[in-house]
C-alpha cells in the first residue's frame, strides 16, 4: 500500500518532467500574451507526460515508473485539469459602423425585387438604410433580362413577364437612418404611398411634388422644419402626417391641399395656424397636440367636415364663438390649455366626446347641456368648476361624467335621470351633501342616492307636475312658455319632442307606453326614442308610427324577451340598443335592416348569433358580449364586409377558428373571457392585431 503525503507529492508534481529535465507550460504564442502556465497549473497526482502512458485504471501499459519519477493516482482522486484551448484571436468589425453605398444596394435583393415588380408594394422598413438604392428609382422599367430575353422565354416564365408586372405604388422606407431623399424620387411617378416616418430627414425634395397620384404621405419622427413649397401642389393628396418634427408654423399653401382628408401636426412647435386653413373643407381630422397654439383662426369653423378635433397641450385660451357650424364635429380635446369658458355649443348636436380637462374653466354653460344631446363622454377634471347645473340631466346619452379636482360641493340629484351613466367621477371636491363612505362605494350607489333623494323630494311635493325626471320644470326649459299639455304623465311634452326631436323616459318604471305618445312624436319629427331602465317585456306597438323615421332605438335594461316582426319596418334606423333583457333570438326578418350601423344585445340569453344578423351588410359594430354564445360562424361573418368592430367578451366559446384572421376588415376584436385555450390570454391583451396575426399563422396551408 503506497503511502501518498500531499506534500511529498506536490514537491514531486512541482519537479515533474520528462528524462530530459522538467519542462515548462509556455502558451505565450497561442493565447497572443505573456501567459506562463508553471508547474502549479498541475495538481499535485502527477505530470500529464507520465499519465499519457497510463490507463484508466492507473497502469500504464508500458514499462512501470520509477517510484521517483513519478506517483500514481488512487482511483478516487479529483481528475487533472485540462488546459483550455488556444484562443484564436480574431479582428472583428464593428457592429455599429458608416454604412457604405454597396451596404445599401445589397438591401434591395433579387427576390423583394420580383415581388415589388408583381404586387406595387416594395417594404424596406428598419433596415439601416442610410441612403436609398439607387437601383429603386429604375423599378418601374424594364430590367436588363426582360429586355434581353424573347417571347419564348417570357413565355415559360409568364409570372416574370413584363405584361404581368405593375408599377410601384407603395414604398415604405421608414424606420432608417436616411438623412435625404434622391431627386430621383421622381421617377415613381405611380406612388400613391410614401411612407418615410422614423428617420433622420432634414428636407424633402422639390420633386416630391412631381408625384402627382400621391395619396398619403408620413414623415414623422424626422427632423424637418419646412416642406417643399411643390408639395402643396399635389393634387390628390388625402393623408398627410407631418408629427414629432420640428415645425414652427404651418406654410399658408398647405391650403392648396383642397383633397386632403388627414392632417397631424402634433408634437412640433407650431405656434399658430394660417388664416386660409379653412379652405380644407374636405378635412375630417385635424391632429396639432403638444404644441404652442394660442388661438385658433376664425375661418376653421369652415371645415364643415371636421368629425375630430385634438388640440390637447397647447396654449389656447377660448373657442371660436360659432364651433356649431361644425355640424360633423363628433370628438373635440382641449386637455391641458389656458381655457377659461366654453361656448354653448349650438349646432354641435353630433358631439360625442368633450374632453376638457386641466383647463381653467369654472362653470358649465346650461345652453352647452340641451345643444348636445348624443354627448357620451364629458371630461371636465383638474378645472375651477364651482357647481354643476340642473341642466345635465339634458345630456341623456352621457354615459361618462369626470368632474374630479374641482371645487364642487353639491351634487345636484337630476344626475340620477341619466340612464346611461356607468362613470362618475367626483373625487378630490369638497363635497358636504354626501357621506364620503358612499363616494367611495362609486358610480351606482351614488346615483341610488342621488334617485332616492329624488323620489323623496318629489313625494314632499318639491317638484310640480310639469316638471321633468329630476326636476326641471318645462316652463323653465321654454324659457316662461307654457304648454296646455296633452302628454301622459311621466312623458316629455309637445315643446320638448320638438325640441329634441327625441322622445327619451328612463327610470320610470314602465311596461307600457300609450299610442298617443308615438302618434305626437311622430307629428313633432322625433327619431330618437330611448326607454332605458325601464320594465318592458316588448317593443311597444306604437313604435309603428315612427317606421319612416326612427334614426336610434335604445331598450336596454327592460324585461324584453321577444322582439316582434315589425322591426324589419324601421327603414333609417341605424342605431338598436337592446343590451340587458332576456332575449335569447331575433327574428328573421331582422336582417333585411340595411340601414342598422350598429347593434348592441350584451348581456342576454343568446346562445349563438341570430342568422338575421349575418345578413346585415352595413353593421359596422356588433356587440354581443355577456351572453353564452358556444361557437364562432366566420361564414357568416364573411357576409358583414363593413363590420369592424366585434365584442364577444365573456361567452362560451370554447374553440376560435383560425381563418378568423383573414377577416382584415375587423379592427377591434374582444374575445376576453372565453373558455377556449388557444389564442392564450397574453395574446389577447396585446391587441385586435396581435390575435389576427397569431390566428393567421395557424391556418393550414
Amino acid at each position: 500500500m503506497m503511502n501518498f503525503s500531499p506534500q511529498a507529492n506536490f514537491e514531486a508534481t512541482y519537479n515533474c518532467g520528462s528524462l530530459n529535465g522538467p519542462q515548462e507550460c509556455n502558451q505565450q504564442s497561442a493565447f497572443g500574451g505573456d501567459f506562463n502556465f508553471g508547474p502549479s497549473c498541475f495538481t499535485y497526482y502527477g505530470c500529464p507526460n507520465e499519465m499519457s502512458g497510463m490507463s484508466g485504471n492507473g497502469r500504464g501499459s508500458g514499462p512501470s515508473p520509477s517510484r521517483g519519477t513519478s506517483s500514481r493516482i488512487p482511483r478516487c482522486a479529483q481528475k487533472p485539469r485540462q488546459i483550455p484551448s488556444p484562443r484564436i484571436n480574431y479582428s472583428f468589425r464593428p457592429v455599429f459602423h458608416e454604412r457604405t453605398t454597396d451596404e445599401d444596394d445589397s438591401v434591395l435583393t433579387k427576390q423583394l425585387w420580383k415581388l415589388a415588380r408583381k404586387s406595387g408594394t416594395l417594404n424596406l422598413s428598419n433596415k439601416a438604410l442610410a441612403r436609398v438604392p439607387e437601383r429603386l428609382f429604375d423599378i418601374n422599367e424594364a430590367d436588363a433580362d426582360s429586355k434581353a430575353a424573347n417571347l419564348e422565354q417570357l413565355t415559360i416564365k409568364e409570372e416574370d413577364a413584363w405584361w404581368n408586372q405593375v408599377p410601384l405604388n407603395n414604398l415604405d422606407l421608414s424606420s432608417n437612418t436616411l438623412t435625404h431623399l434622391s431627386p430621383k424620387i421622381e421617377n415613381l411617378a405611380s406612388l400613391t404611398v410614401l411612407t418615410l416616418h422614423d428617420n433622420a430627414l432634414v428636407e424633402l425634395p422639390p420633386e416630391v411634388g412631381k408625384l402627382e397620384k400621391l395619396m398619403r404621405l408620413n414623415v414623422s419622427h424626422n427632423k424637418l422644419s419646412q416642406l417643399p413649397r411643390e408639395l402643396y401642389s399635389l393634387p390628390d393628396l388625402r393623408h398627410l402626417n407631418i408629427s414629432y418634427n420640428e415645425f414652427t408654423e404651418l406654410d399658408p399653401d398647405i391650403s392648396d391641399l383642397h383633397m386632403l382628408e388627414f392632417l397631424d401636426g402634433g408634437h412640433n412647435n407650431i405656434q399658430s395656424l394660417p388664416g386660409g386653413i379653412g379652405f380644407l373643407v374636405r378635412l375630417t381630422t385635424l391632429l396639432l397636440p403638444y404644441n404652442h397654439i394660442k388661438e385658433l383662426p376664425p375661418d376653421l369653423v369652415n371645415m364643415r367636415s371636421l368629425q375630430k378635433i385634438d388640440i390637447e397641450h397647447n396654449d389656447l385660451t377660448g373657442l371660436p364663438e360659432d364651433m356649431g357650424l361644425l355640424r360633423k364635429l363628433e370628438c373635440l380635446y382641449l386637455q391641458h390649455n389656458d381655457i377659461q369658458e366654453l361656448p354653448d355649443f349650438e349646432g354641435n348636436e353630433g358631439l360625442h366626446e368633450l374632453h376638457a380637462s386641466n383647463n381653467f374653466i369654472k362653470a358649465i354653460p346650461k345652453p352647452m347641456c340641451s345643444n348636445l344631446p348624443h354627448l357620451k363622454i364629458l371630461d371636465l377634471r383638474d378645472n375651477k368648476i364651482t357647481e354643476l347645473p340642473d341642466e345635465l340631466c339634458l345630456l341623456r346619452n352621457l354615459t361618462r361624467l369626470d368632474v374630479s379636482n374641482n371645487t364642487i360641493s353639491v351634487l345636484p340629484v337630476t344626475l340620477s335621470s341619466l340612464a346611461h351613466l356607468i362613470s362618475l367621477q367626483v373625487d378630490g371636491n369638497p363635497i358636504k351633501t354626501i357621506r364620503r363612505d358612499i363616494l367611495q362605494c362609486g358610480t351606482s350607489r351614488i346615483l341610488k342616492t342621488l334617485h332616492d333623494r329624488a323620489l323623496a323630494n318629489k313625494e314632499e311635493g318639491g317638484s310640480d307636475a310639469t316638471s321633468l325626471s329630476g326636476g326641471i320644470s318645462v316652463t323653465r326649459l321654454r324659457g316662461g312658455h307654457t304648454d296646455s299639455g296633452d302628454m301622459p304623465e311621466n312623458f316629455p311634452d309637445r315643446y320638448k319632442l320638438r325640441h329634441t326631436r327625441t322622445l327619451a323616459v328612463n327610470l320610470e318604471q314602465l311596461t307600457e307606453v300609450p299610442e298617443q305618445v308615438f302618434q305626437l312624436a311622430k307629428e313633432e319629427g322625433v327619431h330618437v326614442v330611448d326607454f332605458a331602465r325601464n320594465q318592458l317585456s316588448t317593443l311597444p306597438n306604437g313604435l309603428q308610427h315612427l317606421r319612416d323615421q326612427l334614426t336610434e332605438l335604445v331598450l336596454s335594461n327592460n324585461l324584453i324577451g321577444h322582439v316582434p316582426q315589425f322591426i324589419s319596418q324601421f327603414t333609417r334606423i341605424s342605431y338598436l340598443n337592446l343590451s340587458n333583457n332576456l332575449l335569447n333570438d331575433l327574428p328573421k326578418e331582422f336582417g333585411v335592416l340595411v340601414t342598422l350601423r350598429e347593434l348592441n344585445v350584451a348581456n342576454n340569453r343568446f346562445q349563438f348569433i341570430p342568422n338575421g344578423i349575418y345578413e346585415l351588410q352595413g353593421l359596422e359594430i356588433l356587440i354581443a358580449s355577456e351572453n353564452h354564445i358556444k361557437q364562432l360562424n366566420v361564414a357568416g361573418l364573411q357576409c358583414m364586409p363593413r363590420l369592424t368592430t366585434l365584442d364577444l367578451r365573456n361567452n362560451d366559446i370554447d374553440n376560435v377558428p383560425p381563418i378568423l384572421g383573414n377577416l382584415t376588415n375587423i379592427t377591434h376584436l374582444e374575445l376576453v373571457g372565453n373558455p377556449f385555450r388557444q389564442p392564450r390570454h397574453q395574446i389577447l391583451m396585446k391587441g385586435t392585431d396581435a390575435i389576427m396575426s397569431y390566428l393567421r399563422d395557424r391556418i393550414p396551408t
